[in-house]
């Protein structure tokens, strides 16, 4: 069950940025999304021990959408430099 809250706030997360960010290219777009999973379950698994079985704690959560949020900021930040 863990896994999936995870997956689905990265996601969502994701989605959010590129609302916020007012991407409307569908590659883009799923590049956000991606980028948001990729963030929410590494840091995921990195404050919960690597247990994604059982429930989630709420500290894990929280440390999975910063996880998250930096990771689609990064990758953002990193688009506008390669592209002129």
């Amino acid at each position: 069950m863990g896994l999936i809250i995870l997956i689905v706030t990265g996601a969502l997360l994701g989605w959010l940025a590129t609302i916020a960010l007012e991407i409307e290219e569908g590659r883009a777009i799923l590049r956000n999304v991606v980028a948001g999973l990729i963030g929410s379950l590494v840091a995921g698994m990195a404050t919960s021990g690597g247990v994604f079985l059982g429930a989630i704690r709420a500290s894990t959560l929280l440390w999975a959408m910063l996880g998250a949020i930096v990771l689609i900021g990064l990758y953002n930040l990193w688009r506008r430099k390669a592209l002129p």
